[in-house]
């Protein structure tokens, strides 16, 4: 067994896009379980777009950070973990921690389903989808929806899950074309345009000329408003994020047809997937069946070693990944 663990600090606060400077590996001896914890060895770990709103304040600077992550347990002084689990806990960034029972919670294996998907669609970024098409939009068969940041994880778990309950007209954004073709030929969209190439309120009339019933935002800006002008009587609004402000230094973008929440009678609504753990079964349920018969696949874009977690991290803010980013170590378990 090594020695030694290593954790990422924060060490500054970011003004518009951080940077490997933001961040320092730290090196420190292993720690030791007290009665009642045990130590966890990681091995999966999930950087995700929170992360970087965190970043702002709500990260301590110059100490560990937090983030969802899988680990097996490899010394225990409580029955309630057991050495060789596979657990989940939330002190991700480092490669050791200590747990007790009430941080971290087995991780159910199910035949033909790699780990990883406790970290994408079985994990919060899936989770996050399920609540948001069940719990926040109602999602009722037939009806037509719109994902703006459709190639990330909670886009492509929207999409599954979406085309999964019978939604009617699935239309996604992307960053390039070639995420648009993936989402389109693998994802069960219908149409996906590259937000680059013209004004967002333009592409989505051609996407969905009739319109839409349910937007779900994970972008905010010019996104919103454009999905805010397609959106039918009664339509709904699920908000999710605004990554497109997170490392924005200027003024935020002005919302300028306002208005029509009112006029079409919309209902806009956001929610913390945090709040909603007592779906995780429910969720399980759902979708496991569907990964095991192969109807549905994961959409995971994993980068080796835990030497490259900021990378993958900053990777994830520039659009390099297709679905869950997901940083895995070397000779992990699955």
């Amino acid at each position: 067994m090594t020695e030694t663990a290593l954790t990422v600090h924060q060490t500054a606060r970011p003004h518009g896009f951080p940077t490997p400077d933001h961040f320092a590996f730290v090196e420190s001896p292993l720690p030791q379980p007290a009665p009642g914890t045990a130590l966890v060895e990681n091995q999966y770990w999930s950087v995700d777009p929170y992360h970087r709103e965190m970043m702002d304040g709500d990260f301590a600077l110059n100490a560990p950070l937090e983030g969802r992550t899988l680990g097996r347990v490899i010394a225990s002084r409580d029955p309630a973990l057991r050495e060789g689990e596979i657990v989940f806990h939330r002190q991700g960034w480092r490669t050791h921690t200590v747990v007790t029972p009430d941080e971290a919670r087995a991780v159910p294996r199910f035949d033909g389903v790699p780990l990883s998907a406790h970290l994408s669609i079985l994990g919060g970024t899936g989770l996050t989808a399920y609540v948001g098409l069940t719990r926040i939009a109602e999602l009722r068969e037939g009806q037509d929806l719109f994902v703006s940041a459709a190639a990330g994880g909670v886009g492509t778990a929207t999409g599954r899950l979406a085309r999964l309950m019978g939604a009617g007209r699935l239309v996604g954004s992307a960053g390039t074309a070639a995420k648009a073709a993936y989402l389109t030929e693998h994802v069960g969209y219908d149409e996906v345009f590259d937000y680059h190439a013209g004004p967002t309120a333009d592409l989505l009339a051609k996407a969905a000329p009739e319109g839409i019933d349910l937007y779900m935002d994970n972008v905010g800006g010019e996104h919103l408003e454009a999905a805010i002008s397609s959106l039918r009587e009664y339509g709904r609004i699920v908000r999710i994020g605004t990554i497109a402000q997170y490392n924005s230094t200027g003024t935020p973008y002005t919302l300028r047809n306002l208005p029509d929440i009112v006029e079409k009678s919309l209902r806009m609504e956001g929610f913390l997937v945090r709040n909603h753990y007592q779906v995780q079964e429910e969720l399980n349920a759902f979708v496991v069946p569907h990964l095991q018969s192969g109807r549905i696949g994961l959409d995971e874009t994993v980068v080796d070693g835990f030497g490259s977690i900021v990378d993958a991290f900053l990777g994830m803010l520039r659009g390099e990944n297709l679905g869950k980013i997901i940083v895995r170590a070397a000779g992990a378990v699955d």
